[in-house]
């Protein structure tokens, strides 16, 4: 049993590695007593769950929460219970896997219409007629 992002992948809970550490936050006393902050680590370079093309793209997605050998770090805070950011913080990571697990659409090259590219030329003109019409005239000081 793991954590399910796709149907087609499926993180196996021994890939995930939780620590949990005190919070700021909401909580009143409790805040200074419990480790209620949760920390989940997930390899990604060396994981066996995810396609390479996958891992490629949640390395890309996971910007300044990647350590530099490969790990993605999420940390969830926003909760009192330890058990609710624990949620939180896997939700998270599926959510990522998710958005990676979408292969980009390829970009079609489009050239501008002959319209456009008219449009464009006359507007073109008259800006410059325009500018012209402000040059050095007689009389203006």
């Amino acid at each position: 049993m793991g954590l399910e992002c796709t149907p087609s992948i499926t993180i196996d809970e021994a890939e995930l590695e939780e620590s949990f550490v005190r919070a700021s936050g909401p909580g009143g006393q409790n805040v200074n007593k419990l480790s209620t902050a949760v920390q989940l680590r997930f390899d990604v370079r060396r994981s066996p769950s995810l396609p390479n093309a996958v891992a490629i793209r949640l390395m890309k997605l996971a910007g300044r929460r990647l350590t530099g050998d490969g790990v993605l770090v999420i940390t969830a805070q926003t909760h009192r219970t330890q058990e609710r950011n624990r949620a939180e913080a896997r939700e998270r990571l599926a959510d990522l896997v998710r958005e990676a697990a979408v292969p980009p659409v390829p970009r079609r090259p489009t050239r501008p219409t002959l319209a456009s590219k008219k449009r464009r030329l006359e507007a073109k003109g008259q800006r410059s007629a325009t500018k012209r019409l402000r040059g050095d005239r007689p009389g203006s000081e």
